[in-house]
């Protein structure tokens, strides 16, 4: 059983078709209104039915004024390092500090179409690799007040001599996918916030428990504190009168079920997936107030 502690965040996906995007636009406000956190978007530079999403992102931080923004997850293929180092930094000044940055290293799946349109071919480990030379270089970017210049010399990227900054509003937290081993171990040794794909779960508390353990033992190797790296979980779900499933049910049901995520497996940040706009009224209005008063109780009675 570990609980993190971390602030609870509440956040939505929403697909970024082209064909209606005001429809994309009123989706993210509604988020904002509904009185959620975060709103997400997928990224797949190669595919024509999409909006691109940090152009999505940039035009959404101009049209809301509270809720934080990130791509889930952003193309590191098809985006070079140093560039979106600076285009988050950018974009967090102008959004007063409202980024996030969720990074892969490229779907295995997409490979062609990500090669197709220019981007690097990478083998899964490959990618690992390529990953976390990326990381090095943001976050060397990032810190304008370091001295000297950014130099990476890695197998993927090698960054001779670049220019720090700017520097971003705020500690943009890097939330990283990782469903394997090699992955996880990235995430603890290198990254802010693990994605665990828990939408793609079949034993959600089992995999929670081991993609924990992984990286919690990655971050102690590493002389990092496993507790500040935040846990991410993405899910699908129904509301109805009558509970028939994990969030398939009510409200107050969706609450209760979510709560054991955070209390025994430290998830500090869910993501509703879905484009019905009453799913996202009832996730803000209802449940997300829930969980966080039910988290309190636990929170409360663990230290009493």
């Amino acid at each position: 059983m570990t609980d993190y502690g971390h602030d609870l965040i509440f956040g939505t996906f929403v697909t970024p078709q082209n064909q209606r995007p005001q429809d994309v636009v009123g989706l993210a406000r509604l988020t904002e209104r509904a009185g959620l956190d975060l709103v997400t978007f997928m990224d797949h530079p190669y595919q024509p039915a999409f909006l691109d999403t940090w152009t999505l992102l940039s035009y959404m931080a101009a049209r809301t004024e509270r809720v934080r923004l990130s791509g889930y997850v952003l193309n590191l293929p098809s985006r070079p390092p140093a560039v979106l180092a600076r285009a988050a930094a950018s974009l967090d000044l102008l959004s007063s500090g409202r980024v996030e940055l969720g990074l892969g290293p490229g779907d295995t799946f997409a490979a062609e179409a990500v090669a197709a349109a220019g981007g690097a071919r990478r083998t899964p480990a490959q990618a690992v690799t390529a990953l976390s030379e990326a990381i090095d270089i943001i976050r060397g970017i990032w810190d304008a007040s370091a001295a000297g210049e950014v130099r990476v010399d890695g197998e993927h990227y090698h960054v001779t001599g670049a220019m720090r900054g700017p520097q971003p509003a705020h500690d943009i937290s890097i939330w990283v996918p990782a469903g394997g081993p090699r992955m996880r171990r990235l995430v603890g040794r290198q990254a802010d916030g693990w994605i665990s794909g828990g939408l793609w779960m079949t034993d959600v508390p089992a995999e929670l428990a081991h993609g924990n353990r992984v990286i919690d033992e990655a971050a102690t190797a590493a002389g990092r504190d496993p507790g500040e790296i935040r846990r991410l979980f993405d899910f699908a779900g129904t509301f109805g009168a009558i509970g028939r499933g994990f969030v398939q049910g009510p409200p107050r049901q969706w609450a209760e079920q979510l709560l054991p995520l955070v209390i025994d497996h430290g998830v500090s940040v869910f993501i509703l997936v879905g484009d019905d706009p009453r799913m996202i009224e009832r996730w803000g209005g209802e449940v997300a107030p829930a969980l966080r008063e039910a988290a309190a109780r636990e929170r409360a009675t663990a230290t009493s």
